[in-house]
């Protein structure tokens, strides 16, 4: 699979990653995934050339970087992954609490070091990018990124770390043909410009861009049940139906893959959730092959009016 520079780092990843938010998690998405399942997942995956794995230490309360953790276990040594986890500073005191929550991902990752260290959300700005500063200049990570930061405070925290001398490698957002706020703020394009790598969680939106949800067919999962409600899954099936005829042109393309395609050809890098290896197969058939600028801007003709407020505030008090 296709390598790409990590911001202005000398990291290179995979043009997809695996999101591991699902693996551990019950409250969110409703399902039970065997973790013999999930190992056999990560080996194909690394059959597959997928070599950029996202965590983080609330996903799961820590399952999903243990999880993790023990598949890492199993590979060969000369395997070459590049592991990322994030801090969640949401009642957290002092910088140290950055690095001891470092310190215990560690633990359950099994690494003496982490290949890219994230602060989940903004919270005391200053606070948390000088701790992060620190532990990277102590050698713990190897690079930095945000997450969920706004163009003013991802403007604030690349600031602070410039002036240390430290390149901020990507900033993580929820990023999909639902949800295209970047684009509109301008976000998306200061990365480019910048040089900072960036990272689209949710690019399938919660599996609704798969097609397989209705309105008479909605996910499971306490979070996502509020969230997808019949109506709005009613205003999505004219996007889901356009995603299927374009994908026809490419050799019968799913509405996922469409998905997934179109946020690599905005210039990030999408961070699927694969809990299988039938979700593992449609996003390889994602990434070898790239949508026509008539078909990219089709699909962002349906979706920019009627689509960019989807999400309600249920959503944003669990993530």
């Amino acid at each position: 699979m296709e390598r790409i520079r990590l911001g202005k780092t000398g990291i290179d990843i995979s043009l997809v990653g695996i999101g591991t938010w699902s693996w551990g998690e019950r409250f969110i998405f409703g399902g039970k995934y065997q973790e013999a399942d999930l190992k056999k997942v990560f080996e194909a995956s690394l059959k597959a050339g997928i070599n950029f794995f996202d965590t983080a230490e609330v996903y799961g309360r820590g399952n999903s970087e243990l999880i993790l953790g023990e598949c890492l276990h199993t590979i060969n040594s000369n395997t070459k992954l590049i592991i990322a986890t994030k801090f969640n500073p949401r009642f957290r005191f002092g910088q140290a609490a950055l690095r001891n929550a470092l310190k215990n991902s560690l633990k359950r990752l099994g690494l003496e070091k982490v290949d890219l260290y994230q602060i989940h959300q903004p919270g005391k700005l200053k606070q948390w990018v000088n701790a992060i500063a620190h532990v990277y200049e102590d050698g713990l990570v190897s690079a930095i990124g945000v997450s969920n930061y706004g163009p003013e405070q991802f403007k604030q925290a690349y600031e602070i770390l410039e002036k240390r001398g430290i390149k901020l490698a990507s900033n993580q957002m929820h990023y999909s043909l639902l949800f295209r706020k970047h684009e509109f703020n301008g976000l998306l394009n200061t990365c480019k410009e910048l040089g900072v790598t960036f990272l689209a969680y949710m690019p399938l939106a919660q599996g609704i861009l798969t097609g397989k949800y209705t309105p008479d067919n909605r996910p499971k999962g306490f979070v996502r049940s509020l969230t997808y409600r019949k109506g709005l899954l009613k205003k999505v099936q004219p996007l889901i139906e356009l995603m299927r005829e374009i994908g026809k042109n490419y050799g019968n393309k799913t509405p996922s893959q469409v998905a997934i395609n179109g946020v690599i050809c905005k210039g990030a890098i999408p961070l699927v959730g694969i809990n299988n290896e039938i979700q593992l197969n449609e996003l390889l058939g994602a990434s070898d092959w790239r949508l026509s600028v008539e078909d990219v801007n089709q699909l962002d003709a349906i979706s920019r009016q009627q689509y960019v407020s989807f999400y309600n505030r249920t959503f944003y008090r669990f993530t």
